[in-house]
């Protein structure tokens, strides 16, 4: 199996330069960064005194909540349509 060709971009989140690589897409890559730029900057904004270490740790947290309930809700919507199958 080749290995797919590697995406390498310069992305900056929260007033910090990064280098993202990865097999996705730049645009997408892109999205990702700015989603998380977005998270920490409204949790920045809320808790002026919490450095970027915790705004980071706290947007994480937060990431991998609506990740949850999001796969929580498509699990159940699994089972719906396999019962509608039935």
């Amino acid at each position: 199996m080749a290995d797919k060709q590697k995406t390498r971009i310069t992305v900056d989140i929260c007033g910090q330069t990064y280098t993202m690589v990865g097999p996705e897409q730049s645009d997408h890559m892109r999205r990702v960064a700015s989603i998380v730029d977005e998270k920490m900057r409204d949790i920045s904004s809320r808790n002026a005194n919490l450095d970027s270490s915790k705004v980071a740790v706290l947007a994480a947290v937060n990431s991998v909540h609506d990740y949850l309930k999001l796969k929580e809700q498509f699990e159940q919507m699994e089972d719906q349509l396999k019962n509608l199958k039935g």
